[in-house]
């Protein structure tokens, strides 16, 4: 990325670039629209027995619906890639051919509307470019001498000193000279407990300040800051994904010539070896003939068709299910998947904190820690504070709020509490107020051990004891990992950003054959890759902007449709709607029997129309067999395709 991305001539640019794609995709829904109601008024008349009528309104829709396939189809033939493209013409010129005009339109009209369903995923990866850039604010607040002075987040130079108040995100990658206060890191690096800042200390742009005020001293100017990175890896990314290709496509590509090869075969050979006593001449016209009708009865109706209808079908059953995916192509992809990597903030957990262990040191029981606690942080608006105090009350303790209460930026908080002095906070906080002990020392390192966050508890000062606290763990996880195996996923991964031992402790037992700890999001990619070259095609679910690259690299991003962050959504190529994980097997599921499901389509299509040809070749076909041949296979392909409404 170059510095002009952050200024306001590129901001305009993309807004302009913006409003052109959403006029564009406009226009592709009218015009896919108009052609339905074309289509429908066309199928009502032609039923009613209104056929010129009906035959115009057949005319609208092929001529809404087929310039951007024919002109498809024209810049692959002159590049010689017979594709999915070439055989749509094929097939409205056969039907035109048979006189079936209710079939030319109707797979041209479905043909359309899977087109503009890859077509708008496509616009809605590009815009999650687009919406990267804004998690990061675009003014900044410089301390300069006695002064604060708000300039463009593009004007902040290495060396500059930020202010960074209460609330506010990060504008720029730096290092903490003075203040303290606990940042939310989880949109960049993942991790699940807000991380507590003071001077040395580093801090991202796009993360979000706690409670207290920071300066940070400015290292990396904002259009290489680590989120601008994580733009670049997207970007990256999707431009080295190969392009998706549906078993259609790909079978196209071999279809298409060989039926125009064999109509040449049937049209010069037999005349050739065998002229007959009428000659050459007369026999090369007969066997034309026979050659002309091969071409019409392989007309590829059915085999248009198995796509789009498949798709639709496949797609409406996973809406039903609260499973949102962006296209057909993506559904064959999840089909063979072999390897599924798992974010662990706000994926397999709720990125909620939630108290897991109270230790008490010197006689001090675990409800007394938790009462003190809570009666300091009753009056805290921190994560941990109400994670604490919402524990007590579902532990029945009754808390009386403490008084004279006092935040600690990046430390904990202060208050009396019974009419005592009480504190709760950080190890570091501890030792310095000199309230350690070697038995808390060994709480604490019980509590790490475990997973969890120590946050230490004092009283009258004297030491109480220590409170853990993780990251919620959904409880569906254990049950989505074993139902992954189930549908043929040999290898499931953990790739977070969050500590190893909170991952470790928060997935024990979960199944999982790998665990990478404290990733960054260029790592996550690579980790990625590592997998794919080694297991196969790889699934990445996650959530949050720091997922967004891996999201992209991956073979089938998933996004946690509630939990996800708009950049997470817009890069999947599926996500869960309800941040319901046991959905994850069905979708799977759903994508082999797709696949599955096209293969048959195609392979009854052939062996129908296979018959149909041999007579073709042998002079014995007739127009009305060429027309019970194609709509026979479309009626049988559509048929087939609408029994995924009911997959499970």
């Amino acid at each position: 990325m170059s510095e002009v991305c952050c200024t306001g001539d590129a901001a305009e640019a993309r807004q302009a670039a913006a409003e052109a794609e959403s006029a564009r995709r406009r226009r592709a829904l009218w015009r896919v629209g108009a052609s339905g109601v074309a289509f429908g008024t066309g199928a009502v008349l032609f039923w009613s027995g209104y056929g010129p009528a009906s035959l115009a309104c057949f005319l609208a829709t092929i001529a809404l619906s087929m310039g951007e396939p024919a002109r498809r189809a024209w810049r692959a033939a002159r590049a010689r890639a017979l594709d999915i493209n070439v055989l749509m013409v094929i097939a409205v010129a056969g039907a035109g051919l048979l006189g079936e005009w209710f079939e030319a339109a109707a797979v041209v009209w479905l043909f359309g509307i899977a087109q503009w369903l890859e077509s708008h995923s496509m616009d809605r990866a590009r815009h999650a470019i687009r919406s990267l850039l804004t998690a990061a604010p675009t003014a900044a607040v410089l301390r300069r001498g006695p002064a604060l002075v708000t300039v463009p987040v593009s004007e902040v130079r290495p060396g500059d000193v930020v202010v960074v108040r209460p609330g506010d995100r990060v504008p720029v990658d730096g290092v903490v000279v003075s203040g303290a206060s606990a940042v939310d890191q989880a949109p960049v690096t993942g991790e699940s407990v807000p991380a507590d800042k003071a001077p040395g200390d580093e801090v991202y742009a796009g993360t979000m300040n706690g409670t207290g005020s920071l300066d940070v001293e400015a290292q990396r100017p904002a259009h290489d800051s680590t989120l601008a990175r994580i733009v670049a890896l997207v970007e990256q990314a999707q431009r080295q994904r190969a392009p998706m290709q549906t078993f259609v496509d790909r079978f196209a590509r071999t279809y298409t010539p060989a039926v125009a090869a064999l109509a040449v075969v049937v049209a010069v050979v037999p005349p050739l070896v065998a002229p007959g006593e009428a000659g050459f001449g007369h026999a090369f016209g007969v066997w034309t003939y026979r050659a002309l009708a091969l071409l019409v009865v392989a007309c590829p109706c059915a085999l248009v068709i198995s796509t789009p209808v498949a798709f639709v079908s496949a797609l409406t059953a996973a809406a039903r299910r609260g499973v949102l995916i962006k296209g057909g192509a993506h559904l064959e992809r999840l089909a063979t998947i072999r390897c599924v990597a798992f974010d662990k903030t706000g994926t397999l957990t709720h990125n909620r904190v939630t108290v897991t262990d109270v230790l008490g040191v010197g006689g001090a029981t675990s409800e007394g820690v938790l009462a003190v606690a809570a009666a300091l942080e009753s009056r805290s608006e921190h994560p941990i504070g109400r994670a604490i105090v919402d524990r007590a009350r579902t532990a029945g303790l009754a808390v009386a709020p403490g008084d004279a209460f006092r935040a600690l930026p990046g430390l904990g908080a202060e208050a009396t509490v019974a009419a005592l002095p009480a504190l709760v906070g950080s190890h570091r906080l501890f030792e310095d107020r000199r309230l350690c002990t070697p038995a808390l020392h060994a709480c604490v390192e019980e509590l790490e051990r475990r997973g969890a966050t120590p946050v230490l508890v004092s009283h009258d000062g004297a030491a109480l004891g220590a409170i853990g606290l993780t990251d919620e763990v959904r409880a569906d996880g254990r049950e989505t990992v074993a139902g992954l195996r189930g549908h043929g996923v040999g290898r499931i991964a953990l790739l977070t950003g969050d500590t190893s031992p909170r991952a470790r402790a928060a997935l024990a037992g979960a199944g999982f054959d790998e665990l990478h700890a404290e990733l960054m999001p260029g790592d996550k990619v690579e980790a990625v890759a590592r997998l794919r070259k080694a297991h196969g095609p790889v699934a990445m679910v996650g959530d949050g902007i720091n997922d967004a690259p891996a999201l992209a690299a991956a073979d089938v991003g998933i996004a946690m449709g509630g939990a996800g962050t708009g950049v997470a959504l817009e890069t999947a190529d599926v996500v869960l709607m309800a941040d319901d994980l046991s959905k994850l097997p069905y979708a799977l599921r759903l994508g082999r029997a797709t696949r599955a499901n096209v293969q048959q389509n195609v392979t009854a299509a052939l062996a129908l129309k296979l018959g149909f040809v041999v007579l073709a070749a042998a002079g014995l076909a007739t127009m009305w067999m060429a027309i019970v041949a194609d709509t026979g296979a479309s009626l049988v392909v559509t048929a087939n395709s609408l029994r995924l409404l009911k997959t499970t």
